[in-house]
């Protein structure tokens, strides 16, 4: 689909190294533990667990065009059925 797909988190690169591995994947994963590119996304959300509150990344995934442009967000994903989705945008949309 002439696309690139990066993912990002705040682990380490040893962890992604293992968890790519792991999961056979073929995109790249980044690395953002001081979490400036989760804050410049607004990804870094009050959560809430068994009572207790603290701050934790919304899932969630972004497609630009290839003029760098933001084109969409989806929100607050869940992983079941997403990655159709997002074909699917980028099928009808890109």
């Amino acid at each position: 689909m002439d696309t690139i797909i990066l993912g990002i988190s705040r682990d380490s690169l040893k962890s992604h190294a293992k968890f790519r591995e792991k999961q056979n994947l073929p995109f790249l994963l980044l690395s953002d533990p001081t979490e400036e590119v989760h804050n410049l996304f607004g990804v870094m959300k009050l959560k809430k667990m068994y009572g207790r509150e603290y701050m934790g990344v919304e899932r969630s995934t972004f497609i630009f065009d290839k003029e760098g442009e933001l084109v969409k967000e989806f929100r607050n994903i869940k992983a079941k059925g997403h990655a159709e989705k997002v074909l699917e945008f980028i099928k009808k949309e890109l």
